[in-house]
């Protein structure tokens, strides 16, 4: 269940985990969205192909924002099978994140790599409001569910 949102427009502290169909009914409420649900799903079905077992929704998108302006996402990579994952998802140059955005609609990262900036593994980086430096929620998915 996907809890409501605190007084700063954010989740409350923790990880949420959330069908897909949960999170479309929570998130999916206007055009702009929909538009990035379907490039979440593009991406839900690519890394289900390579086993991928879960997926953390962050950014503008799992907060009360009205537009925002993409996704942010980190997937795990417990089982990944390397060989089956979108070539486009381990390109982090500019470039790179550039084609992944276009393809995809958001910011994608493996979960359990560090951001680079504060050396936090990307699922703990999500977890902290990048504006105040508290703690906040994401999404959690777990891929294997109807997309």
């Amino acid at each position: 269940m996907i809890p409501e949102f605190n007084s700063a427009g954010n989740l409350p502290e923790g990880i949420h985990l959330a069908s897909m169909e949960e999170l479309v009914e929570r998130f999916g409420y206007n055009p702009k969205r929909a538009w990035l649900i379907d490039g979440l799903r593009l991406l839900i079905s690519s890394l289900q192909k390579a086993n991928c077992p879960l997926v953390f929704i962050d950014g503008s998108f799992v907060t009360s924002k009205e537009i925002p302006g993409d996704y942010d996402l980190c997937w795990s990579l417990v089982g990944v099978i390397e060989g089956k994952v979108d070539p486009i998802l381990l390109d982090f140059s500019p470039s790179g994140r550039a084609i992944m955005e276009q393809k995809y609609r958001g910011d994608i990262f493996p979960a359990e790599l560090p951001e680079g900036g504060s050396g936090k593994l990307f699922v703990d980086f999500f977890q902290t409001d990048k504006n105040t430096g508290e703690k906040k929620g994401i999404v959690a998915v777990e891929i294997g569910g109807s997309l």
